[in-house]
């Protein structure tokens, strides 16, 4: 085990893996998940409902490819298109919580992305989804009161 949060989820492992191979051998892969590296510091966005720093992403829609999901919730949630590097699968188990009252397995895509910081004020001004993403800062400058997700602080250390 990798890294445990305050609800229970545990980081069980991450996977490198190729991308092919990553769909037809884990399962079920139910997010996709991006860190996005700027200079010697990550961005990071803080999640309204969960009320918690964490990094992008979302969930596959229905007939979406994982990559498509990842460059559609890049769009939403930063505002900007990228081709995002595939960096391999995080191995979870998640506590019951609003998706299903089980403890289950589930598995992420994780893809990762370098920025320049002159993006960050087109990020602000474009960026889409801004009830979910309320606001967005590099994790060196969040405060040490304001909760980090510590699963999504652990996937920032696989690029």
């Amino acid at each position: 085990m990798l890294a445990i949060d305050q609800a229970g989820n545990k980081l069980l492992d991450f996977i490198k893996i190729n991308e092919e191979d990553a769909v037809s051998s884990y399962s079920p892969i139910t997010v996709c998940l991006l860190v996005v590296k700027i200079g010697d510091d990550y961005l990071m966005g803080f999640n309204h409902w969960r009320k918690g720093w964490e990094i992008f992403g979302g969930c596959p829609e229905e007939g979406e490819t994982l990559r498509e999901a990842m460059v559609r919730e890049t769009k939403e949630e930063l505002g900007i298109d990228c081709n995002p590097e595939w960096l391999g699968i995080a191995h979870f188990e998640i506590q019951p919580d609003y998706f299903s009252n089980t403890v289950r397995e589930e598995y992420g895509a994780i893809y990762g992305v370098t920025l320049s910081k002159e993006y960050l004020e087109q990020i602000e001004k474009l960026r889409i989804d801004r009830e979910e993403i309320e606001k967005i800062s590099m994790l060196g400058e969040i405060s040490p009161d304001e909760e980090i997700k510590i699963l999504d602080r652990k996937l920032t250390e696989f690029y």
